[in-house]
């Protein structure tokens, strides 16, 4: 076989290693990564010709991995591109609030504390002139991590052979993975992020009990109370004072309490996300929360900090229901694709709603207005129009037919 041959076969990602050529199914991928893993040769993704650099990371097995920056060199069709990061919110953190700190390991710098320190006040002084002026860094709120989290566990990426594969067994599998990869303060994200077990009435015992060994982190120690990251799927709220029930799916036998006046906060924020859990699309959809918590008492868990976010039936990130008949029409047609996520940004109108990954060596950006947005996210969606060649669909318009696959 031909190394040099740019495009991708049906069975996925081909390497070249030594001279020779493996599938990303081929069972002997396996023994040629054992081969230079810790070396310093290099296995080439062969999506474009001429190949690309990649590196080999292990963790239960042999793992493939991107090299920095390389995203965007290879085919959009390759599990290993990555569009240019002006295509979604990433871009405005990256080197500030996102630094690779080596090959596939990634220190995110964010807004809000790992742990809370009971009892110490807050020194105050006059006002002085500062003597030197430091510039800010941009620092990355919680629902910029629940989307880089889901970004680098693959969710906002579609092609047909995920189809009827996404679960909550899923999730949590790459959440995790996901999570090996990224510090946060100093600490590995892994440590800290809970998320659920598909909940078994015959075994809820054992995942009960693997659960409190997991929050067992949550234990104060000296004078702090650490904290943990919860993600999983929200289910309802049981509104009481002072403290409300919060169910995430799957714990059903662990309710999250949060001061009621939190949530009725974050519930005011949320509105849109919340409603469209009952909203006429003929679309299911989900929510996920990523709560903040720490321990109120033994095996009492409270949420310091929440924020939410919108799921399609696929589990990927949309931003409103406005994008629900593109999804789907995507996914039935088995289309290859991916969904810029916002992060931080303050809304999502200068970002394609969806990266068309199968139409030819380029990614054809795919945009979808709401009626309902506001004045500054519709003149942003149409600058961004006017300034890309693109698909386009307006909401007071039938939905033009899509770009055709490549052959």
């Amino acid at each position: 076989m031909d190394e040099n041959t740019p495009d991708l076969p049906a069975s996925g990602q081909r390497f070249a290693i030594r001279g020779s050529v493996f599938a990303a199914d081929d069972p002997g991928l396996q023994e040629a990564l054992a081969q230079i893993h810790d070396t310093a040769e290099r296995p080439r993704c062969l999506c474009v010709r001429g190949g690309i650099d990649m590196y080999v990371a292990r963790h239960c097995r042999y793992v493939v991995k991107r090299m920095p920056e390389t995203g965007k060199l290879h085919h959009p069709s390759c599990p290993s591109y990555e569009p240019d990061s002006a295509y979604s919110g990433l871009g405005e953190l990256t080197g500030d609030a996102v630094l690779e700190t080596q090959p596939g390991r990634v220190e995110l710098r964010v807004n809000f504390p790992w742990a809370r320190v009971d009892g110490r006040s807050i020194a105050r002084s006059e006002p002085k002139e500062p003597a030197e002026v430091s510039v800010p860094r941009r620092r990355m709120s919680l629902r910029a991590v629940l989307h880089f989290l889901f970004e680098r566990a693959g969710f906002n990426r579609w092609t047909p052979a995920m189809a009827g594969r996404r679960n909550q067994a899923v999730l949590r599998k790459y959440l995790l993975e996901a999570a090996t990869e990224i510090d946060i303060k100093g600490v590995a994200l892994l440590e800290r992020l809970y998320v659920p077990e598909p909940f078994n009435e015959t075994s809820k015992a054992e995942i009960a009990q693997r659960r409190r060994e997991k929050l067992a982190v949550l234990q104060p120690r000296d004078g702090q109370a650490p904290l943990a990251l919860v993600v999983g799927e929200f289910k309802a709220c049981d509104r009481l004072d002072p403290a409300s029930r919060i169910w995430i799916k799957h714990m059903p036998d662990a309710p999250l309490l949060m001061a009621t006046r939190s949530w009725d906060h974050l519930a005011r924020v949320n509105a849109a996300l919340l409603e469209a859990r009952d909203a006429d699309t003929g679309h299911r959809v989900r929510l996920i929360m990523a709560a903040l918590i720490r321990a109120r008492r033994e095996f009492t868990y409270e949420i310091d900090a929440a924020t939410l976010m919108l799921i399609s039936e696929q589990w990927i990130p949309v931003e409103g229901v406005h994008e629900l008949p593109l999804i789907d029409m995507l996914v039935a047609r088995q289309r290859r694709f991916l969904k810029p996520l916002r992060y931080d940004a303050p809304h999502a109108g200068s970002f394609p709603n969806v990266l068309l990954l199968d139409a030819g060596p380029s990614p054809v950006p795919l945009h979808a207005m709401s009626a309902f947005v506001t004045s500054k996210e519709r003149m942003a969606k149409e600058k961004a129009v006017a300034s890309q060649n693109c698909w386009v669909w307006w909401p007071d318009k039938a939905m033009p037919a899509l770009p055709a696959p490549a052959s």
